[in-house]
Order: C-alpha cells, then structure tokens, then sequence
C-alpha cells in the first residue's frame, strides 16, 4: 500500500516528477479543485481558464514527487489545444459537475479521446480518474445522482471514482 503525504523534500535525494492534466467542461470547477489541492485555498469566483499549471511537493513511498498539475480550459473555444495538453499528461482527473447533466454526459467523449490519443502516441493506457464536483450543492440542483457517476466511470474502465466538493 502506498502512503501518501504532503511532504518537504529538502532532504529527499531524489525527486519525481508527474503531470496530471485536468479536464472538463466549462464552470464545473477544476480550477477550484486544482487550486484548493495544490495551494489549500478556495476559489470564490469563477474566472474561465484557458491553460494554468500548478505544482505541488507529495512524498509517495517515501519518494519526494513533484506533481505538475495542469489546470485546462473548458470552453469550446480551446478544443483544439486538448490533445497537446493530453499528449503532456501522465495522468488525467476528469471532473463533470453532478448539478450538469451535459457536463456529465461530455465524460466518455474525453475519455476516449484520452485513450486515442496517447494510443496514437504510443503509450499504454494512462491512469484516469472520474470526479463529480460540487457534491455540496443541495439535492435540489443535484442532476446526476452517485451511483449514475461511479457506473459511468465502471463502465468507461476509469481507475477510480469520486464525488467532491471544492471548498474542503
């Protein structure tokens, strides 16, 4: 089992580096996921992204890893510099968010272009995870349900599942 922790590296001798690429639909909240993991702040506004890249220091197995994690744009408009930003991932978080039935339903469409194009480049088939945001919103805005999520990410062979909200 691996242990994982926020970790100082200064008397690590040796470091990783991983690039995790976030992707998703515009509003859904990756950028206050990304900032809230790699800097402990929330984000209150929403400011659309087009390409932000955040870092921050995890010690894995007692291996210092510097985890290079690639905020995207979710706006139509940037379609195109997603297979660049695919082809730089290591790993990818794909975020939908549960009060967005089309947000959710854009999923298996960039997961397979995940797929495409790291086989095109070669490359085995890179970790994938699935998350629902903005699970703090009530039921009443709720349009995607739990278990409609994790049978989608079971469905789409996703290495993991989970729903969250951004503030914590």
């Amino acid at each position: 089992m691996s242990r994982l922790q926020n970790g100082n590296a200064s008397n690590m001798a040796s470091r990783v580096n991983h690039r995790i690429t976030v992707l998703g639909d515009g509003g859904v909240g990756k950028t206050a996921l990304v900032v809230q993991f790699t800097m402990s702040q929330f984000v209150e506004t929403y400011d659309p992204t087009i390409e932000d890249c955040y870092r921050r220091l995890w010690v894995v197995d007692d291996q210092a890893c510097l985890l290079e994690v690639l905020d995207t744009a979710g706006q139509e408009e940037y379609t195109a510099l997603r297979n660049q930003w695919i082809k730089d991932g290591e790993g990818f978080i794909l975020v939908y968010s549960i009060a967005s039935s089309a947000s959710f339903s854009r999923i298996p469409d960039i997961f397979d272009r995940v797929l495409d194009t790291k086989r095109m480049q070669g490359e085995d088939r890179p970790p994938i995870i699935i998350v629902g945001n903005k699970c703090d919103r009530g039921q009443t805005d709720r349009e995607v349900s739990v278990d409609s999520g994790r049978q989608q990410a079971f469905d789409l062979g996703a290495d993991a599942f989970f729903e969250v909200r951004s503030p914590s």
